[in-house]
């Protein structure tokens, strides 16, 4: 793999939005759809990534939610690589985490948003929070 792999949930209309986006930011990644990926072949946890967006460094290790959009900004022009070292911090981590968290868990309800997009909607309606598992 030459460069990171960005999968997104192609039946979240909020999420296939935010990706389309993506190459305006001058970031050098490959993006597919997780419904279309073979994920065990990867070593992702599909469940996990309906929640939280996985990326696929080009070394094969994974990394989530807030770390996987810091890994995306990394690839980018200097300015935008700056805001993907600031995101990837320690110093920001829990900052991160819990805005990764509060956005996944409302991405329904924002611009490009669907029922659909509702973590509570696939899973039998509980909520599912969108809640980081251990550090890679």
């Amino acid at each position: 793999m030459q460069r990171p792999l960005m999968l997104v949930d192609a039946d979240c209309g909020f999420c296939a939005r935010v990706a389309e986006r993506v190459p305006a930011l001058g970031v050098r990644v490959d993006r597919a759809s997780v419904q279309a990926t073979d994920l065990a072949a990867l070593g992702i946890d599909g469940d996990r990534a309906l929640r939280e967006m996985p990326v696929v460094r080009t070394d094969g290790s994974i990394v989530w939610g807030h770390r996987a959009w810091a890994a995306i900004l990394q690839t980018g022009p200097a300015p935008v690589r700056a805001v993907g070292l600031l995101l990837g911090s320690r110093a920001l981590d829990r900052l991160g985490r819990r805005g990764y968290a509060l956005v996944a868990d409302h991405r329904h309800r924002l611009p490009g948003g669907s029922p659909a997009c509702d973590p509570r909607a696939r899973q039998g309606g509980d909520a599912v929070p969108a809640r980081p598992g251990p550090r890679r």
